[in-house]
């Protein structure tokens, strides 16, 4: 089996969308430096993220948006046109300095691991996961789209059965958006029902190649577990997928301020070692999450799970040292001593709600039909 291969930039070290932006902590550095310091990554498994140029870009946006991206990021500023036309410099897309370089980074890290993943493996982008952004515009923190343009480059290599599972909080709109009606892309999304984009309803098929699976208020790791169970993982194993795009947004566990559901980042880790098995292609990306240190613990285990080491039961000082120094506007004091020590969570287990039942029972017997 291939070593797995993390890619990574310097552009998220000190880049922020402003101090009270959502996005305002640090994250991808976060995973790094929790990574080094555990001997997870040596130098021979990193990978320096390109930066995508704009060609490379307009295979899903549009080139009059890709333009006006970089015209804001030069001009540190945008006409109230190009705000109505492309959703730039609103609140949750806001201009800011490397408002154009970092996620063209991000997205050029996405398509590398297309190409790294030619000859199978598995690769780690957790700067990308992007997945609200639009053709034309930008939308819920994202400015482009990096799981389109990866899940587009392994089209274009050939592949006519690609997965893409998001459990994300929030539903991946804009990759429903970008595959409507595709036959060969399978998107699968678990999100928290009644969240925004309030997109992503169960009956919402995405031109009948979706799965949709919204989450009440609160699931936790049994509910989830029994979703990856009976829906992700059965799903798959039909498909039988030459690639399969996971992307694990870390803003679905219990600490998150953007979200009401419940679980552990156990949750996120059994995904990753169950996918890891399914084919012969496996990117992982990071997506949402909001409080930096259950992201920066979360992330850094998944590179644990694809490399196979064992998460011990307390950090070594150095990676403690790691999550201590964070800062956050939203908790001034250090989080509970267990945010701090260790990676891995407790498992939250507990009462699977009726309606999730009701609803995974319904993908189910759709999924018996489609056979």
């Amino acid at each position: 089996m291939q070593t797995p291969r993390f890619i990574g930039s310097d552009i998220y070290r000190g880049s922020s969308y402003g101090p009270r932006h959502p996005l305002s902590i640090p994250r991808v550095p976060t995973v790094i430096d929790l990574c080094r310091a555990m001997g997870w990554l040596p130098d021979r498994q990193y990978v320096t993220s390109p930066r995508a140029k704009a060609e490379a870009l307009t295979t899903w946006h549009s080139p009059a948006y890709i333009a006006a991206l970089q015209c804001a990021e030069t001009e540190g500023h945008v006409t109230a046109e190009t705000r109505t036309r492309h959703h730039l410099g609103t609140l949750s897309n806001p201009v800011f300095p490397e408002m154009f370089r970092r996620p063209a980074t991000a997205a050029g890290g996405s398509l590398l691991a297309a190409d790294l993943l030619g000859k199978g493996g598995a690769v780690y982008n957790p700067g990308g996961g992007t997945h609200h952004g639009m053709a034309d515009r930008a939308a819920g923190f994202c400015y482009l789209n990096d799981p389109v343009l990866a899940l587009k480059a392994f089209l274009a290599q050939g592949l006519t059965r690609i997965a893409y599972v998001d459990i994300d909080a929030h539903h991946c709109d804009g990759v429903a958006a970008a595959f409507h009606g595709e036959s060969r892309v399978l998107m699968i999304s678990t999100h928290e029902a009644g969240r925004w984009p309030f997109t992503g309803a169960l009956d919402d098929r995405a031109g009948g190649h979706a799965i949709n699976l919204p989450l009440p208020r609160d699931a936790n790791d049994s509910g989830f577990a029994m979703a990856l169970h009976e829906v992700i993982l059965p799903s798959l194993q039909a498909m039988r997928p030459q690639a399969i795009v996971l992307q694990c947004g870390a803003d679905a566990v219990a600490e998150d301020p953007l979200s009401r559901l419940a679980l552990s980042n156990n949750a996120h880790w059994a995904t990753v070692a169950a996918l890891r098995t399914l084919g012969p292609r496996l990117l992982v990306l990071g997506g949402g999450g909001y409080n930096p240190w259950t992201v920066g613990r979360l992330w850094a285990g998944v590179w644990a799970t694809l490399n196979g080491y064992d998460i011990p039961d307390r950090l070594p000082e150095r990676a403690r040292n790691i999550l201590a120094a964070l800062t956050w506007s939203r908790r001034p004091a250090l989080p509970p001593d267990t945010l701090v020590d260790t990676l891995r969570d407790r498992p939250r287990e507990g009462v699977i709600a009726d309606d999730l039942r009701a609803a995974i029972t319904t993908l189910r017997e759709r999924r018996a039909a489609w056979v």
